[in-house]
């Protein structure tokens, strides 16, 4: 039975969520571990929405504005009652590309489409259709963007000189080892650090965010060691990114809440507007519907996580509205595409929240972070930031679970894994996601034709039951499915009908479902077998297709003869043939 109180939460915004936590909570204010969950989530998202702004191509700046703005809307209209939305490393291989080509202002309009496609999903009841993709394809593309994104943090990590990065992955490689002569000791030694601590301190039994002690400790090293030695100097924060005030230049971040505008008016490429136009919007629909549907498995696969650690129960329509509702906002603030994160939704549970107060809390924690925190983020170092995400790549790859698929999987679930993992690889998301579906989609018809049968049960000289069989008559047992691919392979059986046979039952108890091409299939097969004088009789027809069958063709459905038993069908088979 569907959870009322929870769907009320969903569809009624912040307003009734807070309500709806009075009055579970008898009265008593229920925000108290709201307001530390939000805090905790928040100061864990700071540095993880910039390192994912610069893993994207744009600067850390927007990955804050992202978390603030969208972050707050998708807490409000949602469909999960403790889930925290940002900037994920699932999106960075398909964001990347975008911004290399198009610029922050491509990459802003992009996500302001995939909100309006996810708004879309979510209104039309698509949420539940996203749990149908298979595990193969999820596993094969998560793990090929756990591989880009790890490409992509070795030229900081290692303080590499590369004046033209690539968008692909192996000239990606190409240009990373070409450029090793250029490798900086310094910068390498604070990635180390970084990755070493995150690695160690996951076996400490604590529940400090350990990126927070990492990224912390390299910052203060890299700090005191510039300062003790004048040539220890690593690329930050500061050093890497700059913005305009007037007719300065001004060095790292802005420390101003981010402003109202239209997205087309950010900068392209060119560090021009990118300008609203039918041809950027044809070339941009792409990359859009990519970010939507990777957005979609995101949030909702976030929300089911959830509910398993908070007992909660989520609405995946109502979630995918919110999230479309976030991804169109968000862009007039300078966000770009956010959705559901896994592990900062785990940390807020773990913290202790219970009502969306929590997401709200930690959105409110970024927005003050970008005016109060600017001095200190800015001296992050470039070479921590790409530790961190290395470490989020690692944990994004489920090394466990692809070598599990490979080793024990069928051999068509093991071609769609590496398919998707090859082409999320060596192409793009769009490409892998497109592709994943067909061939995923194309085995389980392969299977569904496998199990759809029809057999012969019984024929003359046998009995059914009480009852023999008249002469001439037989019995045939149809299983599965009758929908395209599998229905003409089922009934061909039903066109070997020698002379001798008067009359045919056919039992479709073992028929779930059928679709147009099932029927005409069948169509096709009884006008065969009477304009023989055969006989058909029909048992045990299912709910959905006796309707079709009712609803297509009622000149030919009056030579049926429909029977809720075989020994009906027999019974009244034999009453025929004894007066014969």
């Amino acid at each position: 039975m569907r959870d009322n109180r929870f769907h009320s939460i969903s569809n009624g915004g912040i307003a009734r969520a807070l309500r709806e936590s009075w009055r579970e909570f008898d009265g008593r204010l229920p925000w108290r571990a709201d307001l530390l969950a939000g805090l905790t989530v928040g100061v864990v998202a700071v540095p993880l929405a910039m390192a994912l702004a610069i893993a994207s191509g744009v600067p850390p700046q927007y990955g804050l504005y992202t978390a603030a703005i969208a972050g707050v809307f998708i807490a409000l209209t949602g469909g999960s009652r403790v889930s925290v939305s940002g900037p994920t490393a699932a999106f960075v291989v398909i964001l990347h590309p975008i911004a290399v080509q198009y610029g922050l202002g491509g990459l802003v309009m992009a996500s302001l489409l995939a909100g309006f496609l996810l708004l879309a999903m979510g209104l039309g009841r698509l949420g539940q259709l996203v749990q149908y993709i298979p595990y193969p394809v999820t596993t094969g593309f998560t793990t090929g963007i756990a591989v880009v994104i790890a490409s992509l943090q070795l030229k900081d990590f290692f303080g590499l000189e590369i004046s033209t990065p690539s968008d692909h992955f192996f000239e990606r490689v190409i240009v990373l080892w070409q450029a090793l002569p250029s490798l900086s000791w310094r910068d390498s030694a604070i990635g180390v650090l970084t990755l070493a601590v995150l690695i160690a301190w996951r076996w400490l039994p604590t529940r400090v965010p350990g990126h927070l002690v990492a990224l912390g400790l390299a910052t203060v090293i890299a700090w005191g060691m510039s300062n003790a030695m004048g040539d220890f100097q690593v690329a930050n924060i500061a050093s890497r990114f700059s913005y305009v005030v007037g007719d300065h230049i001004m060095h790292g971040i802005p420390s101003v809440p981010p402003a109202w505008g239209w997205p087309w008016d950010l900068p392209g490429r060119d560090g021009q507007p990118i300008e609203l136009s039918w041809h950027l919007l044809r070339e941009l629909a792409g990359p859009a519907l990519a970010i939507a549907l990777l957005g979609a498995i995101e949030s909702l696969l976030c929300a089911v996580v959830a509910d398993g650690m908070a007992g909660t129960k989520h609405d995946p329509d109502s979630e995918l509205i919110g999230q479309g509702i976030g991804n169109i906002i968000a862009p007039f603030f300078g966000g770009f595409a956010a959705t559901g994160a896994i592990a900062r939704t785990a940390t807020n549970i773990r913290a202790g929240a219970r009502t969306p107060v929590a997401a709200i809390v930690h959105a409110l924690v970024v927005l003050a972070a970008i005016l109060v925190l600017t001095p200190i983020l800015n001296m992050l170092p470039m070479a921590a930031l790409a530790g961190l995400l290395l470490m989020v790549a690692w944990n994004m790859a489920e090394v466990k679970h692809f070598a599990f698929i490979l080793r024990v999987a069928p051999r068509e679930d093991v071609l769609v894994l590496l398919t998707c993992f090859s082409l999320t690889v060596v192409f793009d998301m769009v490409i892998a996601i497109a592709v994943g579906m067909v061939l995923a989609s194309l085995l389980f018809i392969k299977r569904m034709v496998e199990v759809s049968s029809v057999e012969l049960a019984a024929s003359a000289h046998t009995t059914h039951g009480n009852i023999g069989l008249p002469s001439g008559v037989r019995i045939y047992d149809v299983a599965g499915p009758l929908f395209f691919g599998a229905a003409e392979k089922a009934l061909a059986t039903l066109t070997e009908i020698d002379a001798s046979t008067k009359g045919v039952i056919l039992q479709l108890q073992a028929v779930p479902v059928m679709d147009v091409t099932g029927l005409v299939a069948l169509e096709s097969m009884i006008k065969n077998l009477r304009k023989h004088a055969i006989r058909v009789a029909l048992v045990g027809v299912q709910e959905q297709p006796l309707a079709l069958l009712h609803r297509a063709a009622p000149e030919w459905e009056s030579a049926l003869e429909f029977f809720t038993t075989v020994d009906d069908a027999v019974a009244a088979f034999t009453q025929i043939c004894s007066k014969k």
